[in-house]
C-alpha cells in the first residue's frame, strides 16, 4: 500500500468518525521522484467569503505539502470574475501543472477552461462546487441537504407563526449550481408550510445586493407581515439582518458557512443559525485526490465512494460530507471543538454578556 493511499484511507476514516480530528499520515513523507515533478494549481473563486483565505487555501497547502513535501503549489483567487478564472487556469496550463483544484466562479462558463485542461492531459478536482466539462473527482457537501437543514431549522424557529405572515428567501448566486442545490432543499422543506412574499437570487453572493433585496422585500410586503427570512448563506445573512435592523426588524434568519461575525448574530440573537461544514476535512480529501492524481495514481474508492451528474452531464466520481446545524446551543461543541474558532476570538467585550449566557467562557 502506497504511503498516499494510507493517507487518503485515513482522511475518509477520520472525516467518518468526526469531523474535529485532524487525519494524520505517520512518519514524515520522504521525497521520491514522482512527488518532485507533483505540480498542483489551486484556484478559488474569491475572497470577500472568509473561508477561502483563512481555511480552504492554508488547510489544502498545508495537506498537499504533507504528502508531497516537494511540491509546487501555484495559487489564483478569482475575485469573483469568471473572465479572471478562465485566464487563470490558462496561466496554470502554461506553468506545467497536473492537477487544478478548482472552485468555480460560474460553473457553467467555466466549461470550455475544463475541456482544455482535459485535452492537455491535466486532472480536474472540483472542489466544494461541481464545474461542467470532464471533471476527475469532486469533493464538496451535500448541498441539497444544507438546504433541507436551514429550512427545517427556519420552521422550528418560526413555530405557530409559520402560517401567520410571509418570510423572504435569498438563495445565492444564479452562476453556483450550489446555490441551486440549496435552494432547491430550502423549498423540499418550506413549500405549503409557509408563504413565500419575496424570492431573489443574490449575484455573486454579496452582501450589499442582499441588503437592498431585502430593503425592497420590508417596503413592499410591510415590516409587521415578514415572520421570517431564509438566507443561503453568512454572508447574505450580514447584509439583510443590517436591513432587518434599520427597520426595527427581528425575526428567525438563517446563514451557512458558520463565518465569525454571525456566530456572534447567533450569540446576539440577530441570527437564528448556520450550517458549519468543517473546511479540513473537505480540504485534506481535495488535496489528497490531486496529489494521487499528479502521481499518476487512481484514487482509491475510499475517496470517491459516490457518483454525481454535473450540469453538462458528466457522471463524476465523488465525495459529499454532511453538514452540522449551529445554534446558540452547541456553538462549543461545534465550531469551538472543530477548531474554527477559540472562545476568545468569538467573546470579544461586545459579546462577553450574550457569551455567558451561551455557557461560553
Amino acid at each position: 500500500m502506497t504511503r498516499t493511499l494510507r493517507a487518503a484511507i485515513a482522511v475518509a476514516g477520520t472525516v467518518a468518525l468526526s469531523f474535529g480530528v485532524v487525519a494524520t499520515t505517520g512518519a514524515a513523507a520522504q521525497p521520491d521522484e514522482a512527488r518532485q515533478d507533483v505540480k498542483i494549481g489551486l484556484l478559488l473563486p474569491e475572497s470577500k467569503t472568509t473561508r477561502y483565505e483563512k481555511f480552504d487555501r492554508p488547510y489544502i497547502e498545508q495537506k498537499i505539502k504533507e504528502l508531497a513535501p516537494d511540491a509546487q503549489i501555484d495559487y489564483y483567487n478569482a475575485a469573483e470574475s469568471a473572465t479572471t478564472q478562465q485566464q487563470q487556469v490558462n496561466t496554470a496550463l502554461a506553468k506545467g501543472d497536473k492537477v487544478l483544484i478548482l472552485d468555480a466562479v460560474d460553473a457553467k462558463s467555466i466549461q470550455s477552461s475544463v475541456e482544455k485542461a482535459n485535452k492537455a492531459g491535466v486532472k480536474i478536482v472540483a472542489y466544494d462546487r461541481l464545474a461542467q466539462g470532464p471533471v476527475d473527482a469532486y469533493v464538496s457537501y451535500d448541498n441539497h441537504k444544507v438546504g433541507e437543514l436551514q429550512g427545517k431549522a427556519l420552521l422550528d424557529a418560526l413555530g405557530d407563526k409559520a402560517g401567520s405572515g410571509q418570510i423572504v428567501m435569498h438563495n445565492g448566486s444564479p452562476t453556483d449550481p450550489n446555490a441551486a442545490e440549496f435552494k432547491a432543499g430550502a423549498h423540499s422543506v418550506l413549500d405549503g408550510k409557509v408563504k413565500i412574499g419575496k424570492e431573489y437570487d443574490t449575484p455573486n453572493w454579496d452582501p450589499n445586493n442582499a441588503n437592498q433585496q431585502m430593503s425592497g422585500a420590508i417596503s413592499a410586503l410591510g415590516k409587521d407581515n415578514i415572520v421570517g427570512v431564509y438566507s443561503a448563506n453568512d454572508g447574505l445573512a450580514a447584509g439583510i439582518s443590517t436591513a432587518l435592523k434599520a427597520s426595527g426588524i427581528n425575526v428567525p434568519l438563517t446563514g451557512q458557512d458558520a463565518q465569525l461575525d454571525a456566530i456572534q448574530r447567533i450569540l446576539l440573537g440577530t441570527q437564528t443559525i448556520t450550517i458549519e461544514k468543517p473546511y479540513k476535512p473537505e480540504a485534506d480529501i481535495a488535496a489528497t485526490m490531486a496529489v494521487n492524481l499528479a502521481e499518476g495514481k487512481a484514487l482509491p474508492r475510499d475517496l470517491i465512494p459516490t457518483t454525481v451528474t454535473s450540469g453538462s452531464g458528466q457522471k463524476v466520481p465523488a465525495t459529499l460530507l454532511t453538514p452540522v446545524v449551529v445554534n446558540k446551543d452547541n456553538i462549543k461543541d461545534t465550531v469551538v471543538k472543530d477548531g474554527l474558532y477559540t472562545v476568545q476570538e468569538i467573546c470579544t467585550p461586545t459579546y462577553a454578556d450574550a457569551c455567558k449566557k451561551a455557557g461560553l467562557e
